[in-house]
């Protein structure tokens, strides 16, 4: 939008005429043409917590049909579309009475490529001890929607990953 054109909307509001009061004019109309960018930092935090509480409808709403979920570098293959990837997610979580997913970490490091430090903490199904599991999470996003996570049990792998893939695709 042009300085006129904003000059414009700040002394307009809804009715079109103008106003002679600026807490009356209409934001809307020139908010709504700004382009909106998601908080990639903020949809990463909230897929943790939904897979933190086992709300695998809200964690699988933020992937498309054909989305990769890749733990080949920790061992445990390779997850191809919403019906492998949300049985990954449930098999991997329900073997736990007790399971909690913190973020230790996350940064948008641009061109659509977030990496998360997590913390997993979890006691299995009829144990009285607990496991620990510190990993990273290499999460491309393109339009709010995950593409591809890679997950690395080397932390420092998994940042020298992620800082590769934000440089390609920049």
């Amino acid at each position: 939008m042009t300085a006129r054109g904003r000059a414009q909307s700040r002394q307009t509001f809804a009715g079109g005429r103008a106003s002679p009061h600026p807490a009356e004019r209409d934001t809307h109309r020139a908010m709504s043409e700004e382009p909106t960018t998601p908080d990639l930092v903020e949809l990463t935090r909230r897929s943790i917590e939904s897979a933190s509480g086992r709300d695998f409808d809200a964690l699988m709403s933020s992937y498309r049909p054909d989305d990769v979920f890749d733990m080949s570098p920790m061992g445990l293959g390779i997850y191809e579309g919403l019906v492998a990837i949300r049985c990954f997610y449930e098999d991997w979580i329900d073997a736990y009475e007790e399971f909690e997913a913190n973020p230790e970490d996350i940064l948008d490091l641009g061109n659509g490529v977030v990496v998360a430090v997590i913390g997993q903490s979890a006691r299995p199904v009829g144990s009285t001890g607990h496991v620990r599991l510190r990993y990273a999470a290499v999460v491309r996003w393109v339009e709010g929607m995950i593409v591809r996570v890679t997950n690395y049990a080397d932390v420092d792998e998994g940042r020298a990953a992620a800082e590769r893939l934000a440089e390609s695709r920049g």
